[in-house]
Order: structure tokens, then sequence, then C-alpha cells
């Protein structure tokens, strides 16, 4: 039985397009009330029409506006209240972009990522979060990304945040628990207008926003899975749990031979992850235990030679008292020159004291960390360079969720997130220029986990964790490498008797891992999280279960995911992974691309739940097998069919050492299979009023110049126009040894046809479907060619017999002046200007808009929009557009770096 959610009311923000659009859609398709939040009023509004005018599939959805700034939570809220009487779901999916490199980066860009992504997330939740405790149910779902749980080039305020709303869903879920109220975290992968300036077209069209929203409605759902603190990848049909991987660490004698050098002596230990833990929570770890193990053990064995940081200078935020203080005589006892930090004079002068008795070398920077600038100015005067930054930060406001104020979520939030962002950003220059880096940035246990109590604590713990990440990523190449750790201590501080459970956890204790990660014998790693409490150190790292893949060429439903649940949250040895990077995290993702598998047992990609009983029909049969056999003779003809001279020998001579056809002799081999599928189902259908509205070809493997080729033909899709029909007909074309070599789909729109019901309008067919909308400026190259009276005549031996390109009677009968050229011949021409302009492509699609009288010269516009090339073709004695909607894919990584 379908998931109802009559009754429900959701708030959806950021829902203007894209994902959360496609939420609000579905969540009213399913009898909800939604709250449709977008800071364009009129967006929101094309939504919340769309969804009172769409037929009610399950009785009740209803939907009204609200363009406030999440960042005012409270009248986000208020408006569900005012149209519903009240709310039960709430969806952040808010968000925008603001990339730039990290040395680039303003705080502008900084400052707005943090007020839409995090302090708008809280500031909803913080709003809905009374009337859910008091109704006993509630849902959230924050949205994060794949650059939060990675870190991505360009966004290290996006990656930030992103990974900030991991540590947040981590406390909500506790705190909820006993009132029924459950959080959970997704990173999609979709399109939308947030994303489709950075990412290729090709890899937009996989990447549908219908292929999340059927995951958030299933865990939204009252019986839906328990998903409560968990975190999920989402995008084009897969879907998998992923959650962290502790490797089981070290325990090390806590006395003076606790040491950098000590750390050293034992990484491969450290860094093992064979026989793995996977906590969940705080108390998924025996401490004591560990601590008690310590005390029996002999001293630490020492690495050689002793890392020292003799004629570097470190840089110790906080550092006036507990870890910081720690930190700086650690530094100072290696022979580093060390900055002590802390806004407090007196903490900084008493340590700085302490560091110069011992024999030490310090000066004391006095501001808060937000003053970076500052601070690195005072180490350039002082030693006249930085090396080293640790960030450090004791900025703490515990408070159940219930009762924190927006003061101090952002006292906690803006101290240590803003903090970490400028002390960064004012070393971030010297490090690149002298080639030459280490930072390692505080987190805390907290952020991995979530505590009751500390939900801007552990957002702002998490946050600094994807803010490292990236750093890591874009600091490399410059020799600069980061890293975090995360200690149990913040944790501990909480507890009604802070200073017993204090006790064990010495901040002497966390000082040398910070040692050995930010010294010159530390080479290798960067972008790690390493989990420190006492005496022990360990690694973290994601793992991911094997998930499930969708099938892609219809949405999945919310059904479907509780069906396979199992799948998806499957940690099973043999099917996980351990993702490192943004990269790798995609894998599995665009793994699924091409999945048309079919859960419900069928195996046919054609098939349409929206089809008629006509079209269903109609489907089911296929042409026979089509075989053209071919020669180098022929690939040579259709070559000069579409103007390739007697210069270019590449396409003309057999003997030349790069002979081969040009990619658009693809559509060739179909033709025979395509032109011999049945429209005779149509209602009154009449050939002569057909026409050829659009063509797209995929070149699936490397063309041969000889040899014989077999097509299979099939209607792909039928739509119904009322007055007319559009009928697309897919053609597989493969070698001998059943390899597909090409891939064509032709739609034909056939005049007077319609009326057979169905599909209205075409679904998303990735390239073969796209707009191609050329780019509003001059082309970045244009091509002119001039065909010559002879062309239809030469193109049409490459297997074209319709008399309309030979005969003047029978194209005076269809209305033309004289022979007209073959539409796929001039969709060659302009395949070969891009092809010479930009080289080998993928895929091309092209929609025919007008026709082309042999002689004629044809004029191509091309634009480069990552690996797409937009182009338009228009005759230029008649300045008339004959190509339009037109667009290829490059071949080879062409594609700029996705970003997420």
């Amino acid at each position: 039985m379908p998931l109802s959610f009559k009754g429900h009311t959701v708030v959806v923000t950021g829902a203007g397009g894209g994902l959360g659009k496609t939420y609000s859609l579905l969540f009213a398709s399913r009898g909800a009330n939604v709250v449709v939040n977008d800071f364009n009023k009129e967006a929101a509004q094309r939504v919340v029409d769309e969804i009172e005018t769409a037929p009610r599939v399950i009785a009740g959805g209803r939907a009204v506006v609200n363009n406030s700034s999440v960042t005012d939570g409270a009248a986000v809220i208020k408006t569900a209240l005012d149209a519903f009487g009240g709310v039960t779901i709430l969806i952040n999916n808010a968000g925008i972009l603001r990339d730039k490199g990290f040395k680039n980066m303003t705080d502008r860009e900084w400052d707005q990522i943090y007020e839409v992504h995090l302090k708008g997330s809280y500031a909803c939740t913080k709003a809905a979060w009374p009337i859910f405790q008091k109704q006993k149910f509630g849902r959230v779902v924050n949205t994060a990304s794949a650059a939060g749980l990675f870190g991505n080039f360009g966004q290290a305020n996006y990656s930030a945040a992103k990974m900030g709303l991991f540590g947040f869903t981590k406390t909500l879920a506790l705190e909820g628990a006993k009132y029924n109220i459950k959080a959970t975290t997704i990173a999609p992968m979709a399109a939308s207008a947030m994303t489709e300036t950075v990412m290729p077209p090709d890899f937009l069209a996989h990447m549908k926003p219908e292929f999340v929203a059927p995951f958030v409605l299933a865990v939204t759902h009252p019986e839906g899975p328990d998903a409560t603190g968990k975190a999920f990848v989402v995008g084009a049909g897969y879907v998998a749990e992923i959650r962290w991987e502790r490797s089981k660490g070290v325990v090390f004698k806590t006395d003076e031979s606790y040491t950098p050098s000590a750390i050293k002596e034992r990484w491969e230990e450290i860094t093992d992850f064979e026989g793995a833990e996977h906590p969940q929570s705080l108390v998924d770890n025996d401490i004591p235990a560990k601590l008690e193990q310590a005390k029996s053990l002999k001293a630490n064995p020492q690495a050689s030679p002793e890392i020292r940081y003799d004629g570097k200078t470190v840089i110790v935020t906080a550092a006036g008292a507990g870890f910081g203080r720690a930190f700086a005589h650690l530094y100072a006892r290696l022979g580093a020159n060390v900055v002590v930090n802390d806004a407090s004079a007196g903490d900084a002068k008493k340590v700085v004291d302490e560091i110069k008795k011992a024999g030490g070398k310090a000066v004391a920077a006095v501001y808060p960390a937000q003053e970076g600038e500052a601070i690195v100015k005072a180490a350039l005067d002082a030693f006249g360079g930085v090396h080293v930054l640790v960030y450090n930060a004791r900025v703490m406001n515990n408070k159940p969720f219930s009762s924190l104020s927006e003061a101090e979520w952002d006292q906690v939030l803006v101290g240590q997130l803003r903090g970490a962002y400028k002390i960064a950003h004012a070393v971030w220059p010297i490090f690149q220029k002298q080639k030459f880096g280490r930072i390692v940035t505080g987190s805390s246990a907290v952020g991995l986990y979530g505590n009751v109590g500390q939900s801007n604590y552990g957002t702002a713990k998490a946050a600094i964790i994807g803010f490292t990440k990236t750093l890591a990523i874009e600091g490399r190449k410059y020799n600069i490498l980061a890293n975090t750790v995360a200690s149990t201590a913040g944790a501990a501080m909480v507890s009604q008797n802070a200073q017993n459970d204090m006790a064990p956890f010495k901040s002497e204790h966390y000082a040398p891992i910070m040692g050995y990660l930010t010294s010159e014998e530390n080479e290798e790693t960067t972008g790690a999280v390493f989990e420190v409490s006492g005496a022990w150190v360990s690694q973290i790292r994601w793992q991911q279960a094997g998930g499930y893949g969708f099938p892609v060429k219809q949405p999945y439903t919310p059904e479907q995911v509780l069906a396979k649940w199992k799948d998806i949250t499957n940690f099973d040895e043999d099917v996980v992974s351990n993702p490192a990077s943004t990269q790798e995290g995609m894998e599995h993702i665009m793994a699924n691309f091409d999945n048309s598998g079919d859960d419900d047992g069928s195996d046919d990609p054609y098939a349409d739940p929206e089809d008629s009983d006509l079209v269903k029909e109609a489907k089911k049969d296929e042409t026979n097998e089509h075989e053209y056999n071919f020669t180098e003779r022929d690939v040579i003809l259709y070559n000069l069919g579409i103007g390739a001279t007697e210069k270019e020998l590449q396409w003309t001579f057999e003997g030349d050492d790069d002979f081969g056809a040009l990619p658009t002799f693809g559509v060739i081999p179909q033709f025979l299979a395509s032109s011999g599928v049945s429209l005779g189902w149509l209602p009154n259908f009449n050939p002569a009023k057909l026409l050829h509205g659009e063509q797209y070809l995929a070149i699936k493997a490397p063309i041969p110049t000889s040899g014989k080729l077999v097509s299979v033909s099939r209607i792909l899709e039928a739509q119904d126009k009322g007055k007319a029909a559009s009928v697309t007909i897919a053609t597989e074309t493969k070698d001998e040894s059943g390899k597909v070599v090409f891939e064509n789909q032709s739609t034909l729109f056939i005049r007077g046809a319609g009326g057979f019901g169905g599909r209205r309008s075409g679904k998303d067919r990735g390239p073969a479907s796209a707009a191609n909308v050329p780019p509003k400026r001059q082309p970045d190259a244009v091509v002119e060619e001039k065909t010559v009276p002879s062309q239809a005549a030469l193109y049409r031996l490459s297997g074209d017999t319709n008399p309309l390109h030979i005969l003047p009677e029978f194209a005076a009968i269809g209305g033309f002046d004289k022979p007209i050229l073959h539409g796929l011949c001039f969709m060659g021409i302009s395949g070969k200007h891009v092809f010479k302009k930009f080289g080998p492509f993928d895929d091309i699609k092209v929609r025919f808009a007008g026709v082309v009288y042999p002689g004629e010269t044809l004029v191509t516009e091309m634009w480069k929009e990552g690996n797409r090339v937009i182009f338009q073709t228009k005759v230029k004695e008649r300045d008339a557009v004959v190509l339009t909607a037109s667009g290829a894919t490059l071949a080879g990584g062409n594609a700029p770096k996705a970003k997420l």
C-alpha cells in the first residue's frame, strides 16, 4: 500500500527548484500539506501552482509559499502553523554555492555559506523543535554533501558547512529520541540551479532530483525505517549508508617517553584498520580500560632521528590554558619558536613566561582567533616566518537544543569555525610561497558522534573536519598538509562531575600526535582524522555500505526503499568500501548510471508506466536484424558526402595512417532498421505528414572501417501531442562480436496522428533530449562551409534513397523549389565542424529546424561548456537556422571537476 502523508505538514526550504521542488511535489502527491520556502517568491509560487493544479495521487495535498530567509526560522515555521495548524516534517534543503580557491576566498563568501546552510538549518529546526516535542513526533532531514564528507577543491566554506550538518544531525537524533523526533543526514547528488554551472550537462542528466526524493519520503514517514542519527549517500538511483570506521589504534605509556617520535615509531599500527571498530556514539569506547593498560606498559620506543622543530615557528591558538598550553610547551621543548595566541593577555603572558623560564622561545599574540592577520603578523614580527598552525579552540556553551538561544549558537559556531577560517586564511599565502606548511585543527568526538547538550559544539567540531579536508586537497601541491585531531575531552567536560571526568584526560596526552602530524617527518598524511583519548591514538575514516542501485529508467518509490533497506544498510565485509575522496565517493553512483534493470521482474528498458495500452503493444515490436556490410569504399563515400575533400587524406584515402570514418558515420548503418519500424498503429497515420524532428547518436566503441554491423530498432517513447504524435525510435548497432558500436535515437513528428493516450511530454533522456541552449556570449568557434550543388546526389549514395533529395518534381510535391539536402547530411557536416574545432566526441544530438538546398553555405556556431559543445547551424544566404538545440559530448578527460 502506498505510503500516505495525509495529515502531515512538511516544510521544505529552498524549494523553488531542484531537489526542494521535487520533494514538495512528491510529498504533496502523497497527501501532505507543504510549505514551499524559497527566497525567490515567484519560483516558490510556481511550485505551489503546480501542486494545486496537479491530479491528487493520494487525496489532500496542498501547498503555500513562504519566501522568508531560512535564517528567520520562526517566520518559516509560522507559515506552516498559520496555513495548516502544525508541522511534522522539516527538510533543511536550502543551499547556495560561493566557490573560490581558499587563498582568494573572501569573508563574505565564507559568511554567506555559513548563514544559509548552518545558521538557516539551526533556525528552522529550532523553531519547529518545541512543536515536535509537544506532539511527540517530528522528522528532520539535513542536507550534507560529498564535499562535506571528503572535502572538495574550491569549497572550503561549503565543505565546512555541509560536514557541520552531519554533526548537527547526530546531536539532534540523541536529544530527540525520547520525543520520537528523528533526524537523518543525506549527502545527495542531484542536478539543481546550484550545481548546473559547475557540472557538465551529460553528468547532470543522470543526477535527477527524482532519484533522491523517494528516499527522503521513506525515512520521514511514521512507518519508515529507523534512520535517525545516520547518514546516507544518495544519487542517480544509488543509496547507501555511510558511517565511521575506527582503527584499533595504539595505547601509549603516558610518561616522558610519550613524544612525537614515539607516535612516529608506531604510526603503521595507529593507521592499521585490521579488525577495525565501527563506533556509533561516545560510549562505544572503553577509555578507562585503555588508561589502565597504559599504566602497565614499558617506556615507549622512539623513532630516530628525534623529531625536532629547530628554526621553525609554530602558532598555537587558545594557548593560554588547557590543550593549547600543553601544545605550546611541547613545541618549545622541541626547539620551536612559539606564538602563544590567546584572547586573555594574562593567560598568554603566563605561558610565554613559563616557556622562556624553561629556556624556550615564545611571544604572546593577544587576539581572538578571528583576528588571524594580527596573529600571523605577531609571528612574522617576532620570528620572521611561520611554518605550523595548530588550531585549538576553547569556546563552549552547552545547553539542550530546546533551550539553546541564537546567541549561544553563534557564540560557539562563530568562535570555533570562523576562527579556524580566519587564522588559516591569514597563514595560507605564506605557506604557499615557501612551499611548506603544516596545519592541525582540533575537533572533538562530539563532532563525530554527537552528544546531548552540545548541538552547537558538535556542529562546529564536525564543520572543522570538513574544512580541514578541503585545506588538505588545496594545499597538497604546495606541501601544505592538514589533518584533524578529535579528542574525547570535550565530551567529558559536559559531565556534571567534570573535575573527576577530566582527571584522566590530561592535556599533555594530546600533544604528541600534534607534534608528529605537524613535523617534517610527516610527508604523506593529510586530510586524515584521528581520535585521541588520554593515552590512546586511533585513525577514523569513512566506511560505506554496499548499498542498493535502483534502476534508472524511471524513479524508484518510497515503498521500494523500505523493501531494499537491508541492502542499503548492509555493511558485510564483501560489499563495503572506504571512500576517501569525492571521486571515490562517486564511484558507486556513477556505476549506477547504466542500471536499466527492473525490480518488478521485467528487464524491458522501453517500458513506461505512463504509456497507453496502444503504445505498450507497439513497443513490443522490434525490427528484424538488419545487416550493414561495408568496406573502406563506403567509409570514403560517406566522408565525401558530408564535405570531406581530397586534401583531407585521413578521410578520403584508405592508405593513410590515420584513415577513419567521421564520427557521424554512425547514422548510416541504422538507416534500414529505424525506417522499418511500423508507425501504422498511430491514428490517421500518413507518412506524408512525417517530419524528422531530432537525431541523437552515441558512439559506444571505435568505429571500424569495414565489416558487418547489425542493427535492431524499437519504439523508445511515444508522446500524444493532441493533434500530433512524437515518436522516438531507438536503434542499437552491434559488431559481429556482439559489442554495441552505435546507439541512435530518431525522433519523428507526425501531424494529425494524436489522440492515442498516454504520455504527453517526454522523459529526460540525458544528452539525447538536452535543450542545449547557447550561452549569451559570442561563439567560441565558427566554421563556414559551402555545400556543392551535387551534395544531395552524393550523400544519397550512402543509403538515402528518398527521391525528395534528387527528383525536382518529387521535391515540388513537397512544396520545395528543388531537391533538398538530407537532414542527416547537414548534421554530419556540422558534426565534422565540431570534430575539427574540439576533437572527438562520444555523442551528438541535433534538432532539425529548417531545410538546406545543395549549394548553400552552412555556418556552424559553437560554444564550449565544460565537456559539452553547444552548437547551432544556419544557412548563410537566407540567415535561416537549420539545426538548433544541438550539442556534442567531447570524448576523454575534458569534463570539469565536479563540485559537490
